[in-house]
């Protein structure tokens, strides 16, 4: 749990903030997405879903990592998700996860989902762009970061006794935020192509010209 909205690296550039509850939210989640994936080369795609099915307020990665893996479970996908109600990664298994991916996985392109506190005003709010996810920022847990880039959604307000908060944070909106997110995560899967790494040789056979 990333208890500020603020508390990762990222090129302020780079971040969009899209509310859960705009119609064309899940389209704008996956375009924006597709924009930071990489080109040129092909490497796989790691969704790490950050957070504990025992706080509904830091459910939403764990819902979305259990909604992707519904979607995906018949499916050959270029994605590759971890962290679901069922086996989530939290505090205690966050560098233990992240070992086994780098060992499962060559030179992967990491997006760290984790839900956040903001302001009120930004309740509902789901944050994407570049850099890693810092876990456990807003509470001085030394966690490793987490991400090329990231997915947040601001869930309640910050800024006073954050535990009670969070375990007061209503399950409806998490879960609304978790279906719009893992929407637009399966929209980029489904139309997502990595360009080939080198650029194909072409070549024309000029013919001697004879008099």
């Amino acid at each position: 749990m990333n208890l500020n909205s603020s508390l990762f690296h990222t090129n302020k550039n780079r971040l969009s903030r899209i509310l859960h509850e705009d119609t064309d939210a899940s389209k704008q989640i996956s375009q924006e997405l597709i924009n930071l994936l990489p080109t040129g080369k092909l490497q796989p795609i790691i969704i790490v879903c950050i957070g504990t099915d025992r706080s509904t307020g830091d459910s939403l990665g764990p819902l979305v990592g259990t909604l992707l893996s519904e979607q995906t479970e018949n499916d050959a996908s270029p994605f590759h998700v971890y962290g679901t109600l069922e086996d989530p990664i939290h505090a205690m298994n966050l560098q233990e996860k992240l070992n086994e991916i780098n060992k499962v996985h060559a030179n992967p392109f990491i997006v760290g989902i984790d839900a956040c506190l903001g302001k009120l005003k930004s309740v509902g709010i789901v944050q994407i762009g570049q850099g890693p996810v810092k876990p456990g920022a807003g509470v001085n847990k030394d966690l490793p970061s987490v991400g090329n880039a990231h997915i947040t959604g601001i869930v309640n307000v910050s800024g006073f006794m954050e535990f009670m908060v969070l375990q007061n944070t209503r399950l409806s909106l998490v879960l609304k935020m978790a279906k719009t997110i893992a929407e637009g995560i399966d929209e980029a899967k489904n139309l997502y192509q990595a360009k080939p790494s080198v650029t194909p040789f072409t070549w024309t056979l000029n013919q001697e010209k004879t008099l």
